[in-house]
């Protein structure tokens, strides 16, 4: 219990003190006016409060990640507290909040063309296919999952479940920001605040103790926990998802300043969330094998129920099932929301029609294949999704610190998490199933190797932006 309480308090403490170095490093100014007023469009540029886009920053990069995510991640013991400690705060917090401001400082601007400023046009290219790729995965993932438990507990077939979402994943991804995620979303993310505050709670106050933290590896499979914990728990620590959602929320924002508040205390939030599904997963089971042989029966949504149902009774259950129904849903509609802002924002120099007719032509093109993926088994292709997740996630922290790096910034704070994730993608998957599945000790050295080469290319390039800055400062002085 200590371990658990005392990775609370860090959480915290990191925002309250950390959050205020990075928002320091970038350099606010509340006197630049925000794309939610010089492109004010009434439709995805629409000026917000704080708190509202914090709610919903928190509902579009949570969903059930840092739920299902975190269950999964507590097979490997209390170390994983350990991860969704340093990882909130050091690293996904950072890359939040970047991700956020940068598209806030370029108009806006999506994933891809925030890329394309920092690292090149063909990273750009690639980042484009690759981001919308991840998008319309992850909204037929989303999509498939709420239908089958509809489908389960109400008269309705699969395939109208299926429709009547879609239909609503449409509707949220055309109409105006402020029509249905504007007044909804920060409703719903109070919903999830709360699930987790009184599962917290009841854990607390219940007879089986919160283990403490140790660096044993409990995992029933002893697999290792390097690099297996990086992308089994990616919502609560650091998930590149979340850089295609943070432009949603920079296109309403009023002034920089809310930036830290919204973009870092999101993820903040997120990892305090992370934080007590671990626990409970770590706890309610009496310990990891029971956790094994529950997921075995149920999968992530039968152990979210069940802790839900025995810790907060009826009331519990229904918000467990409410949780498992409306959080998924909440983060698939806004991937294809993002889907489109992205393919408009690629194409908007062979696009001459412009307002709904182009909300609407840009949508189609990613619904289509959604909803195609959504009917079938794509389970082969989702197993991919946790390790691009986590690409995306060291591609954003490359393009943050290149931005600092080119802006005589303080470049350190993005460089070495991008530097951790770059090892961690880079040894997955030569030793993942879903990878090469390689012996463990040669995926290292592959792993290490690459990780070594994109070291090499970032000292290249602290020494030419150290030198050009020396040239510029000697011709100013001629």
């Amino acid at each position: 219990m200590v371990t658990f309480l005392g990775s609370i308090v860090l959480l915290v403490a990191g925002y309250a003190t950390y959050s205020k170095v990075v928002e320091k490093i970038f350099g606010i100014n509340d006197n630049i006016p925000t794309p939610a007023y010089t492109e004010n469009d009434g439709m995805d540029y629409v000026p917000m409060s704080w708190w509202k886009g914090s709610l919903i920053q928190l509902l579009n990069i949570a969903g059930l990640g840092p739920i299902f995510g975190a269950i999964m991640g507590a097979l490997y013991g209390p170390v994983a507290f350990i991860w969704i400690v340093a990882g909130s705060i050091f690293a996904g917090a950072v890359h939040d909040y970047f991700s956020g401001m940068l598209s806030l400082r370029h108009k806006g601007e999506q994933f891809p063309s925030i890329v394309g400023r920092y690292l090149g046009k063909p990273a750009k290219t690639a980042i484009n296919i690759f981001s919308i790729l991840l998008m319309v995965l992850v909204a037929a993932a989303f999509t498939a999952g709420p239908a089958q438990l509809i489908s389960s507990i109400t008269p309705l077939s699969f395939m109208a479940s299926l429709f009547i979402i879609f239909a609503y994943f449409i509707l949220a991804a055309v109409l105006p920001v402020n029509r249905i995620i504007g007044k909804i979303y920060p409703f719903l993310g109070a919903i999830l605040i709360f699930m987790a505050v009184s599962i917290a709670v009841a854990l607390l106050f219940s007879e089986k103790p919160i283990p403490n933290v140790t660096l044993s590896n409990f995992h029933p499979g002893e697999l290792p926990i390097w690099p297996l914990l990086m992308v089994t728990i990616s919502c609560g620590a650091i998930s590149g998802f979340h850089s295609t959602q943070s432009p949603i929320v920079s296109r309403t924002l009023k002034k920089e300043s809310d930036g830290r508040k919204v973009f870092y205390g999101a993820m903040i939030g997120e990892g305090i969330i992370a934080l007590i599904w671990a626990a409970a997963g770590m706890t309610f089971f009496g310990g990891t094998g029971g956790l094994q042989e529950a997921l075995a029966a149920g999968g992530p949504a039968g152990v979210v129920n069940e802790i839900s149902s025995s810790l907060l009774g009826t009331f519990g259950g229904i918000l467990a099932i409410l949780g498992v129904i409306i959080l998924p849903i909440t983060t698939g509609d806004t991937a294809l929301r993002s889907s489109r802002m992205m393919l408009a924002e690629s194409l908007s120099s062979f696009m001459k029609t412009d307002g709904r007719w182009k909300v609407v032509i840009t949508t189609l093109p990613v619904a289509l294949p959604t909803l195609y993926l959504a009917t079938i088994d794509y389970s082969f292709l989702w197993r991919y999704v946790g390790w691009t997740n986590q690409v995306t996630a060291a591609v954003m922290l490359w393009t943050a610190t290149m931005y600092l790096l080119k802006n005589k910034k303080f470049h350190w704070i993005c460089g070495v998490p991008a530097l951790f994730m770059t090892g961690v993608v880079s040894t997955y998957i030569f030793y993942a199933p879903e990878g090469f599945q390689m012996d463990y000790q040669l995926s290292m050295i592959i792993g290490s190797v690459i990780t070594l080469a994109i070291a090499v290319w970032y000292v290249y390039q602290i020494i030419k932006h150290r030198q050009l800055g020396k040239n510029s400062t000697s011709l100013t002085a001629a």
